[in-house]
């Protein structure tokens, strides 16, 4: 089997003067799990289409799974499984009836493995239009790799799912990677994109950074991460962004993180702002960033080059 199951370069889409995809180039390497991660509107789902041989680019190369993304787009929708934002059950057939119907689409099927994998069994004989948002999805991507595909595509698969059934799909994610499936999916949660073995980071068409999640903390975040846990949390915002050597401020549930060139340097001048708005601080400490503090990093970079 090829070292790489996705190979692009230069990919482009245009919609009359709107670029949606702007050159794009990546790999992806078979059997990874790979996050394509981006705001809404960056061009995830329009690349997704493309690599899905739905929609054809307007200009670059690539192949997926070996087939050309121009002339051998056919044999590509062959060997993929594809799960779209908007992917529709049927609501009146049972999980195992769609299951059989999607199969047949592709020609082939194994209801038993796309059963087992997704954890249907307990739910096979019952109507669609019964389940939960959570085992819907889990139903949805049954019917995406019930023909055991080389590649899946998943396109936002848990927007609108609770956090439980979240954490859940992206068990079974785990468990088609351990099959040897190798996973494409799209997502604004950063959260998720901590579970990817690479990321390709995408914002207003361009791909503005790729890597593993420790590569990317590594070379895309030079500065330094400050926690605040503080009283009146909200009121510090604005108070802080005046502060020089202060690059960013950002509020995590009921704490801020904040971007400092030297945490040395900052921390007598944030001490400082609590006395002044006569807010107490509980702590301050120099944390890991997350992915998402990376990303807003990124994207703030990107919009001042």
């Amino acid at each position: 089997m090829a070292n790489w199951s996705v190979e692009v370069e230069n990919l482009t889409r245009v919609f009359g003067a709107f670029t949606a995809v702007d050159h794009i180039s990546f790999r992806v390497r078979t059997g990874q799990i790979f996050g394509f991660l981006g705001p809404n509107g960056a061009g995830k789902s329009t690349t997704i289409r493309m690599l899905a041989g739905i929609l054809p680019p307007t200009s670059g190369n690539g192949r997926v799974s070996g087939f050309d993304m121009r002339s051998e787009r056919r044999h590509i929708k062959q060997v993929i499984g594809y799960m779209s934002q908007k992917f529709s059950l049927y609501e009146d057939l049972t999980v195992q009836e769609n299951m059989r119907f999607f199969g047949g689409i592709y020609g082939a099927g194994d209801l038993e493995w796309a059963r087992q994998v997704c954890r249907l069994e307990a739910v096979t004989h019952e109507l669609c239009s019964a389940l939960s948002a959570g085992v819907r999805q889990r139903a949805a991507l049954a019917c995406a790799v019930v023909h055991r595909p080389q590649i899946v595509f998943l396109d936002e698969p848990t927007a609108g799912v609770d956090p439980a059934s979240r954490r859940s799909f992206w068990d079974l994610i785990y468990t088609l990677a351990r099959e040897g499936v190798t996973v494409f999916v799209s997502t604004h949660y950063m959260d998720e994109a901590e579970h990817c073995d690479w990321l390709a980071l995408i914002d207003a068409g361009k791909i503005v950074a790729s890597g593993s999640p420790a590569d990317l903390r590594k070379t895309q975040f030079d500065a330094h991460l400050l926690e605040i846990e503080a009283e009146g949390i909200v009121r510090w915002i604005d108070a802080l962004q005046e502060i020089p050597g202060i690059q960013d401020v950002a509020m995590h549930g009921n704490k801020l993180h904040v971007t400092v060139q030297d945490p040395a340097k900052a921390e007598p001048h944030i001490r400082a702002v609590g006395e002044r708005m006569r807010l107490g601080v509980t702590s301050i400490r120099e944390i890991t960033p997350l992915l998402e503090d990376i990303f807003v990093s990124v994207m703030a970079r990107q919009r001042t080059e």
